[in-house]
Order: structure tokens, then C-alpha cells, then sequence
């Protein structure tokens, strides 16, 4: 496993057979896991865990309009009825903290519809 994210996939697919059941707390529990064991084995934290252990809780805070010192899964669990409802909220958020990712690293260029203007620069 090269990646957080392809393993978040299989947790949400079957969270049984990763954390036990879907609870947003037991898959914070399970990420803080992951990273203090990749840390341990010095396996390099690829670029986009480090985007997420950096940016997720001061996006989510800002996507929820919520400022605490509570972590991410306490601000999603907050704003839901149950675990089990928080941890599937957490992976519709985590798709929009990820989008956002790709939305910032579009190249204006390439949405260029103006042919003409293209055709002009590379003349030029």
C-alpha cells in the first residue's frame, strides 16, 4: 500500500473489516495508526497525506463555518446525528477536500477556448 486514500477506499467499502465498524472516531484512530506506523518504518509521507494531515481540519473547519481546538472527526460528529452517519460524511467532505486539490492544479492553459488566441501566440 503505497497511499492513505486507496486504503480509506477499502475502509469505506468494508469498515468491518478495517476498524471494527463505521465510526468516524475509530477511523481517526485508525489514520493516526497509520501514520505513526509509517513514520516508525521510515516510509516517506507521500505528497498528498502530507496536503491532508496539514489542510483537512483548517478546510473542514472553514467548510463548516466552525473554529475549536476539537479534531476533524469531533467537527463532523458534531455536525451529524450519529458515528456511523459522521464516518460516511467524512468521505462525501473528503471528496470535496480532494477536488479542491483539483480544481488548484488545473492549468488555465489547457481550458483555453479561444483557438484563435492560440494559434496568435504560437505565431508570435
Amino acid at each position: 500500500m503505497n497511499s492513505l486514500f486507496p486504503l480509506l477506499k477499502k475502509i469505506q467499502t468494508k469498515p468491518g473489516l478495517y476498524i471494527g465498524k463505521a465510526s468516524i472516531t475509530e477511523l481517526r484512530m485508525f489514520i493516526v495508526g497509520y501514520r505513526f506506523a509509517r513514520s516508525e518504518v521510515k516510509l516517506p509521507t507521500t505528497e498528498t497525506e502530507s496536503d491532508f494531515y496539514k489542510n483537512f481540519q483548517p478546510w473542514l473547519q472553514m467548510r463548516l463555518n466552525v473554529r475549536t481546538s476539537n479534531s476533524w472527526d469531533k467537527i463532523i460528529l458534531f455536525s451529524v446525528i450519529n458515528d456511523q452517519q459522521a464516518f460516511e460524511y467524512f468521505f462525501q467532505l473528503l471528496d470535496e477536500f480532494q477536488q479542491r486539490d483539483r480544481d488548484r492544479d488545473m492549468d488555465p492553459m489547457q481550458f483555453d477556448l479561444n483557438p484563435e488566441l492560440e494559434f496568435s501566440c504560437k505565431i508570435a
